[in-house]
This record gives structure tokens, C-alpha cells and sequence, in this order.
């Protein structure tokens, strides 16, 4: 999915903004006409309203309400169609999707504040990461598939040893100075 370069995004100091983990995350994904897409962890909203103006069907939100006020403006902004709502994980999300996608806070720090948790991914940079994945069987329509982007700054072992469980492939990299960031699409054993 290319990025469109005309698209009108707003930002807020309080709401993480476009970065390089979303372009990648955004030039990985591929969606299908009328694919269900669920987006946890919207920020901004742009890879929401890049889903849905390749044709799928968008729910997203976010644990920060400034992120979803941010996003149901940028998509009017943009003409765009989505359903937001201020949620933790899967806290408001009862439905079933064909792909869920999180662009995960990884950061192994423990920063506190409305922004901070828009990174902060604890110790080992897991973050919610275990309970997306838990509870994803409750939202996945059957062969569904969950799209994360983690970091090499994250604890990789144990990273690993928890997607053991799971099939995974990558669908993007992009090396940074300090980093490296991975877009995995990750498919439940059944």
C-alpha cells in the first residue's frame, strides 16, 4: 500500500504523530476491497485512514481520548469514513476483524503520561503485546491475522520465545541509527 502524500493530517502534542514505525507499518500492510480491519493504538489515525482508503472497513481506537478525537478529525479532514473509539486493547471491541493492527508501544522504558504510553513498552518492550495476542482469537475471524511493528530495542528473547507460539512472518524492516524496526504479521494456530 503506497503512502499517499496528499493526505491531511493534523497533529496534537499529546497524541504520537506520524513516524517512521507508521510509514513502514503503512507501506507493509496490503488490504483487501471490504477487509475488516481493526486498528489498536490509532495516535494520528493515519494508517487507519490509509486501510480505509484501500477499500477496507475500519474500527480503531486508542487508550488516549485526545487520539481519538485527533483521529475522527484527520479522517473528516480526509473525507474518510472510520469507526473510533476510546479503548484499552480490546476494552470497548466486541466484534470479530479480518486483520487487526498495532503498532505497539516497544520502547523498553517505563515513562507515565497521556503521550508516554504511546511508547512505553515496560521493561522489556513487550508492552500490551501478550494480551493482543491472548485475546485475539476472541476478535479474528478464522485464518484472520494480527500486523504488529516491534523494535530491536525490545527484549528479543523474550519476544521470541513468546511468538514461538504463533506463525510469523515479516512484512517489512527498516533500519534506523539506533534501531531496527519490523512490521510482523502474525497468524494464530488453530
Amino acid at each position: 500500500m503506497n503512502i499517499d502524500k496528499d493526505l491531511a493530517i493534523e497533529t496534537d502534542d499529546e497524541v504520537y504523530p506520524p513516524s517512521d514505525d507508521s510509514y513502514l507499518l503503512i507501506e507493509s500492510l496490503e488490504m483487501r476491497p471490504k477487509e475488516k480491519v481493526l486498528e489498536i493504538g490509532c495516535g494520528s489515525g493515519i494508517v487507519s485512514i490509509h486501510c480505509a482508503k484501500n477499500g477496507a472497513l475500519v474500527t480503531c481506537g486508542d487508550v488516549n481520548s485526545k487520539a481519538v478525537t485527533l483521529t475522527k478529525k484527520n479522517a473528516a479532514l480526509n473525507n474518510i469514513r472510520l469507526d473510533v473509539r476510546e479503548t484499552d486493547v480490546y476494552s470497548r471491541i466486541s466484534e470479530v476483524f479480518d486483520t487487526i493492527i498495532f503498532n505497539l508501544p516497544y520502547l523498553p522504558v517505563n515513562d507515565e503520561g497521556l503521550l508516554a504510553v504511546s511508547w512505553s513498552g515496560g521493561d522489556d518492550g513487550m508492552g500490551p503485546l501478550p494480551e493482543l495476542l491472548d485475546y485475539a482469537p476472541y476478535h479474528l475471524e478464522d485464518g484472520g491475522r494480527v500486523v504488529i511493528v516491534v523494535s530491536s530495542l525490545m527484549d528479543g528473547d523474550r519476544m521470541n520465545a513468546f511468538l514461538s507460539a504463533y506463525n510469523v512472518s515479516i512484512l517489512g524492516e527498516l533500519p534506523l541509527f539506533f534501531e531496527k524496526l519490523r512490521v510482523l504479521e502474525i497468524k494464530l494456530r488453530r
